[in-house]
């Protein structure tokens, strides 16, 4: 293993400075981000449909404190108090998902949800008025439930059909005003732990030799269909980019060995290639065809042709990283393609995670690792547009008293290092355009429940949901205005 004093006296680079508001271009944009299922609540209000969350969250076992997202924070009746908020702390813009199933119900596009259209037009134009940019995912997760459960959702390739009605739905509700657009978000977490680990929803697990490779296959094709239909029937009146959302934490090989070099690789392109290439080249990485056979599906000349170059810029959600090496006893064949026997097959093996580690138990801060993945992206994919979409850590839910959850010093730190590592990618060579802290409020943390608090915004679970700045607050709202050097609160 590389003891972490060797590795930094190899790479004296990595090592990040204090970050200001001027080490970045005059019009990069600063924002925060949140997902529906997560803030939202309201779930059987303005008519509404049910999700594969709600079904999930209420199944016993399923999360950690026995919780769900019925009310969340309450972000629905809340809307404006938190807008107020992202406008007080001076950031640009938010990144905020659509409930699929606040439009549609039933999510099969036949009869369109009006009072779910009047919500997300409160919410948009609330934010302009306030001279904040929306950035709009339609998918985080939140598939309507009804889909699931009549046609086995993103298993079916029918799915593609009714993503493209959704898209289509609120490119024209609300395509005037918006010119952000991300379909996805984090198709790689929807088909590892939707359907292989089974932690997420729907909770699948028992074909995971096959259906996290077609929820994936059916996710990339519904993607590259919106952003057909978009720039075929919008882009020339309303002028928007349509993007996606990945999630990479960086692999760093274990040593200088060429197989561990080899089995680091491989993990950044079962993570970044599975969804990219198709994107840029039109198909799989070619080291995912070797190692999956027929195990991975199949493009048809016609869906090679209209995934190619299809998304306007890449999204980026960035955490942690971690030493990736070599594995000499991966068995000569393997039949199931979960998870775990993927990096045996590979010939990969997780190492060691890479700095001081957050509250959850998959989150290690280490600040370099963002700057490396943006650079891997520049380099495999000739240079395109990125938003670090997603960014931030979290702390433990605790009964401590309210003055030290609001003193969250780690928090402000993790933010200086990551933000410094994105200003020196940029420097680099890399076309970042944006960032985004997840998250402007601490909420439902999916499976963890409320019991991970990511939030630049404390909300008090046990006191009516109020909403309390951390000291992580402040100092973005210090940074943005450029005097992030003062001490104290505003």
């Amino acid at each position: 293993m590389i003891k972490k004093e060797k590795f930094l006296k190899e790479h004296p680079y990595l090592l990040e400075k204090e970050v200001s508001r001027s080490d970045f271009p005059p019009n990069f944009l600063f924002g925060v981000a949140t997902s529906a299922y997560q803030i939202e609540g309201g779930c059987r209000e303005g008519g509404r449909g049910p999700s594969i969350w709600d079904a999930f969250s209420h199944t016993k076992g399923t999360i950690l404190d026995g919780s769900n997202g019925d009310v969340a924070v309450d972000h629905y009746h809340r809307y404006k108090e938190d807008i107020e908020l992202i406008a007080k702390l001076g950031f640009d813009a938010y990144r905020f998902s659509i409930s699929w199933s606040r439009i549609f119900p039933d999510g099969l596009g036949t009869k369109v949800n009006e009072e779910g259209i009047a919500f997300y037009n409160n919410i948009i134009n609330a934010l302009l008025e306030k001279g904040i940019e929306p950035y709009i995912t339609l998918y985080h997760w939140d598939l309507p439930l009804h889909l699931q459960e009549s046609m086995g959702g993103w298993l079916n390739k029918e799915i593609v059909k009714y993503f493209a009605i959704y898209a289509d739905t609120c490119f024209a509700s609300f395509g005037d005003r918006v010119k952000k657009w991300i379909t996805l978000n984090e198709p790689l977490q929807t088909a590892v732990n939707g359907f292989d680990t089974g932690i997420l929803a729907p909770g699948k697990h028992e074909h995971s030799d096959t259906e996290p490779f077609l929820a994936s296959h059916h996710q990339i094709l519904a993607h590259a269909t919106a952003v057909s239909i978009y720039r075929s029937m919008y882009k020339d009146n309303q002028g928007g980019e349509v993007g996606l959302v990945v999630d990479c934490e960086w692999a760093e090989a274990n040593s200088d060995k060429i197989e561990d070099k080899a089995a680091a690789a491989k993990r950044l392109e079962f993570q970044l290639g599975w969804y990219l290439h198709p994107l840029y080249y039109g198909d799989y990485p070619e080291v995912m065809r070797k190692i999956l056979g027929d195990g991975l599906p199949k493009f048809s000349e016609e869906d090679k042709e209209l995934l190619r170059n299809s998304l306007d810029f890449i999204g980026l959600n960035h955490y942690s990283s971690r030493f990736i090496k070599h594995v000499t006893d991966s068995p000569a064949e393997c039949y199931y393609y979960k998870a775990q026997e993927i990096e045996r097959l590979a010939k990969w093996e997780d190492g060691e995670p890479i700095g001081e580690r957050a509250a959850s138990e998959w989150l290690y801060v280490c600040p370099w690792g963002l700057r490396k993945v943006l650079n891997y992206i520049v380099q495999r994919y000739n240079n395109p547009i990125i938003y670090v979409t997603e960014n931030g850590m979290d702390d433990e839910d605790s009964s401590a008293p309210l003055h030290e959850m609001l003193d969250d010093k780690l928090r402000v730190s993790y933010f200086k290092g990551y933000l410094a590592a994105v200003a020196q990618a940029i420097k680099d060579g890399a076309d970042v355009r944006g960032y985004f802290a997840w998250s402007l409020l601490d909420n439902f943390e999916w499976a963890q429940g409320y019991t991970k608090r990511f939030g630049l915004i404390y909300v008090d679970y046990k006191n009516g949901l109020a909403r309390h700045p951390k000291s992580s607050a402040y100092w973005f709202m210090r940074f943005l205005k450029g005097d992030e050097g003062k001490n104290g609160k505003e």
